[in-house]
């Protein structure tokens, strides 16, 4: 049992310090824009893109429109609509609209909200996937919060409350109201037929 919780220790700390190489190896990476379409009104400070995908290292985010204050990535809030895709090396989030917010030249966190918006972490031989109707994901904590609705689900466990906290570094799960756990029964071990006598 010692043995057991020391290795679940060690891997969360691997998984906490892999997060916060992979954000400093993040703010060295360039950031590319494509878009369809620009409009950017001088005059309000806005601009918006159609057709848009934004792309740094593995992190990818899509979606049929973007609208910003800003050119720049050092400190801004992007509105996406339409269809959006945010990628990254282990998790994903799909929705009709999110909110991301840029800080230090990287995405520091994104709210998506849809009927529902949904959640997807890619683990060894696992994974854990969620859905809400509001989900927001701050990258720099490793957390993601579903509300509303929320609905997860983790190696065999489904999890329904009103607000679920999902920490993405140790796969642990917080609810500060009621929850319904659904465990999947197992695969039945295969039984070796008894010889007649």
């Amino acid at each position: 049992m010692a043995a057991s919780s020391s290795r679940g220790l060690a891997a969360a700390v691997l998984a906490a310090c892999a997060v916060a190489a992979g954000a400093q190896d993040r703010e060295q990476l360039p950031i590319q824009l494509k878009a369809s379409s620009l409009n950017f009104d001088t005059q309000k400070g806005l601009v918006e893109y159609g057709a848009v995908t934004i792309t740094q290292g593995a992190i990818q985010i899509s979606a049929e429109r973007a609208v910003t204050t800003g050119l720049d990535f050092k400190d801004s809030s992007w509105e996406f609509s339409g269809t959006v895709r945010i990628t990254m090396p282990d998790s994903a989030l799909a929705s009709e609209n999110a909110r991301v917010r840029f800080t230090g030249g990287e995405i520091a966190s994104a709210a998506v909200t849809g009927k529902p918006a949904t959640f997807r972490q890619e683990r060894k031989e696992e994974h854990a996937e969620g859905r809400a109707d509001r989900i927001d994901y701050d990258l720099k904590r490793g957390t993601v919060v579903l509300e509303g609705d929320a609905w997860l689900s983790d190696n065999g466990k489904e999890i329904n409350g009103a607000q679920l906290v999902y920490s993405v570094t140790n796969q642990r799960v917080v609810s500060q109201g009621p929850v319904v756990i659904t465990i999947q029964p197992g695969e039945a071990p295969e039984q070796t037929p008894k010889p007649n006598p």
